[in-house]
């Protein structure tokens, strides 16, 4: 079967099965909701008779109150009756309330055919042979009317109060018992109901449960049946995928040894075993001297071929206890168990480079790879995993460094070497944490006027203990530890915090040009960073420039620093391409909207006088820059020779030694004083006014 049917398939099938999922487990979620609103109604409906209960059994002792303190009333002396008047007003008020509650929770109508049903709440309230709204409103009407005669007793009214009869004033005790009786039914009826209302409930549950099984059940036999089938036959081929995926997770694709995941997993396995047995271990590290050329020049599948045969080789040099891995691209690392002595590893490395450096054919072309090799040894070098390849590498380095196609044995001198670097990245750690870094500034010219166009600030190190270090040493170092964004926020503030003393001094110095690179452009804050130390120094944006090389502005879109550069660039601060000529696609981003100046490197300004090619290309460069807009300024100029060559060619800033070496602040400050333009003084002239 072909792949495109397969996928379809596949497809069609995993659509029905999320299509079954999704329909059972809406059924289900239905028949849960309906089961939930059902239980939500049965407790409402207890609640609500309950709330009912509970004011039909205050009713009955309301109306006990209302007898024992109309009783007592009369009973007690003068002094007493006012409490009692005030309790007896206070009870009546209450049942009346109640009263009213109670019909507004029952719904109860006196107009509703429901009384005439002995069974109905209505029957108990509005019929015979109770008829409990006529008993409560007269035992309200009584009570009122009591009230008030005592009332107008105790305040000796005159006129008011209540005006009837003596006998119409005293309360109807047949009133308050039939009253009593009524609530009494009105209770059980209301129970009753309850009763039936929640069997009706619970009969509807029950049947709605009983369906919701038979649900279950078939959602079961005619949905998640097939799809379990249809799951098991996708796991077993999940499971053959996985042990694909198993052996590829550990293999490389290409040549099919194991990759670097292997080796970090099992590398402290061997240490163990080699330990264990008291054997030596040797780490050999790989590299193909000219892997970069035979691409080039024949193509990546003659690079993949090449590398193929490389794994091939070095899997028939070694023993099935030995481990061959390709680390990436054309870098390979053996592990050899049970090595011997240094002279047996070192026979071992001859043979292994000797096989590998046989030349490879490829499709009638002859191939020569040319492999080279560091070796670290267990447990002389390193007792560590991480320590021996590190120093398999720096052995490899010093073979390459002594022409390729050889090996070497990591020694003391690559350990100091290594030993040293640690020291250095310590000490960088100590000059960053210090602030120790120093700005050096070299000044740009024109070579028509002489004004100064602009001034480059560069990074130095003046080490305690070693005196200066030069850039090309702790800079490479600082790179790969990852310590220049760091180094480079020193420098930024160092000189933009100089640069606005000379601004507000008045000094010309053109504009201030910062090295700043990709590293450092990738850090999220690098902008706010930037703005932040120009506001608080005082110093203009226009008067930044930031210099960045081709790499970075080729940099992708998806890392941030195209939008970033844009952003700064808004701002007023000026960018310039550095190192112009020596990358590559470097005409696709000469573009005014995006750079402000071009620096041509100093190769091609070097010896500029007598090499006809540099020549042609400044001029070209020149030509180039001046046709769009931009600015030009070209770096490492060191003779008059140099300088003639350049003004003659229209390339009139440069930056060099032969204007001036870089210096440290104060120095530049002289340097920058001794050239501002002097002042015209004037001469006043003594004389009488004719």
């Amino acid at each position: 079967m072909s792949q495109q049917p397969v996928q379809t398939v596949s497809g069609k099938l995993i659509l029905l099965i999320k299509a079954g999922y999704w329909l059972a487990l809406l059924i289900i979620a239905a028949m849960v909701a309906a089961s939930f609103v059902l239980l939500q109604q049965t407790m409402a409906t207890h609640q609500h008779n309950h709330t009912l209960l509970d004011i039909v059994g205050t009713q009955k002792t309301l109306s006990q109150r209302i007898v024992f303190l109309a009783n007592a009333t009369g009973a007690a002396s003068r002094d007493k009756q006012p409490a009692l008047v005030s309790a007896l007003k206070q009870a009546t008020v209450e049942f009346e309330t109640n009263y009213d509650l109670l019909l507004e929770q029952t719904g109860a109508n006196p107009e509703s055919p429901a009384k005439l049903d002995p069974k109905s709440i209505e029957s108990v309230l509005f019929a015979k042979p109770f008829h409990l709204d006529y008993f409560s409103v007269g035992l309200i009407a009584n009570g009122d009317r009591l009230i008030s005669a005592l009332e107008s007793q105790l305040n000796n009214l005159d006129n008011g109060g209540y005006k009837g009869s003596a006998e119409r004033v005293n309360l109807d005790m047949s009133v308050a018992n039939a009253t009593l009786s009524g609530y009494a039914a009105l209770g059980q009826r209301i129970s009753a109901e309850a009763d039936e209302r929640s069997e009706k409930l619970l009969s509807l549950h029950r049947t709605l449960f009983y369906a919701t099984l038979g649900v279950i059940l078939l959602v079961a036999l005619f949905i998640f049946r097939p799809m379990s089938n249809a799951i098991l036959r996708k796991t077993r081929e999940l499971v053959d995928a996985r042990n694909s995926m198993a052996f590829i997770a550990v293999h490389d694709g290409l040549t099919g040894l194991h990759n670097r995941t292997f080796l970090t997993d099992h590398f402290e396995t061997l240490i163990k075993g080699a330990h264990r047995r008291r054997e030596r271990l040797a780490v050999v590290q790989l590299d193909l001297d000219r892997f970069k050329q035979i691409n080039d020049t024949l193509g990546h599948a003659a690079g993949d071929y090449v590398l193929v045969i490389t794994a091939q080789r070095m899997r028939d040099s070694c023993r099935a206890s030995d481990l061959c891995a390709r680390l990436g691209g054309d870098e390979f690392v053996m592990i050899l168990n049970g090595a011997g002595s240094t002279e047996d590893i070192n026979m071992l490395a001859r043979r292994i480079l000797a096989h590998i450096n046989e030349p490879i054919v490829f499709q009638g072309t002859t191939i020569l790879p040319g492999a080279s090799a560091g070796i670290a040894v267990y447990p002389i070098d390193a007792d560590n995993a991480q320590d021996l390849l590190v120093h398999a590498d720096l052995a490899l380095y010093s073979a390459k460094k002594m022409g390729g196609g050889n090996f070497s044995f990591f020694s003391e001198e690559l350990r100091r070497e290594l030993d040293y670097r640690k020291q250095l990245e310590h000490d960088i750690k100590v000059a960053i944490s210090e602030k120790a870094f120093q700005v050096y500034f070299q000044p740009q010219v024109s070579l028509t006027t002489g004004t100064i166009s602009g001034i480059e600030a560069l990074v130095r190190w003046n080490h305690a203990e070693r005196g200066m270090i030069s850039p090309g040493e702790f800079i490479p170092v600082a790179e790969k530890c990852g310590f220049m964004p760091e180094i480079g926020r020193i420098v930024i503030s160092k000189a933009i915090n100089e640069a606005a003393e000379w601004n507000r001094a008045g000094i010309a110095f053109g504009r201030l040009a910062v090295n700043v690179s990709g590293t450092e452009l990738r850090e999220h804050d690098f902008d706010a960073f930037l703005f932040g130390t120009l506001e608080k120094a005082g110093l203009p944006p226009q008067k930044l420039s930031l210099e960045i090389v081709e790499s970075v502005i080729l940099d992708d879109e998806k890392t941030g620093i195209a939008a970033k550069l844009r952003h700064i660039r808004a701002a007023g601060v000026h960018l310039e391409l550095d190192d112009f000529g020596t990358g590559y696609a470097s005409l696709s981003h000469v573009n005014p909207n995006e750079i402000d100046r071009l620096k041509i490197d100093r190769r091609f300004v070097q010896n500029i006088h007598e090499n006809g090619d540099n020549s042609k290309i400044v001029r070209a460069i020149t030509e180039l820059a001046r046709g769009l807009g931009i600015s030009i300024v070209a770096e490492g100029a060191e003779t008059e020779a140099e300088l003639d060559s350049l003004m003659a060619i229209g390339c009139d800033q440069v930056q060099g030694y032969s204007i001036a070496f870089p210096m440290p602040q104060d120095k530049a400050l002289e340097w920058l004083t001794a050239r501002m333009p002097k002042k015209a003084k004037l001469t006043v002239l003594q004389g009488s006014l004719a």
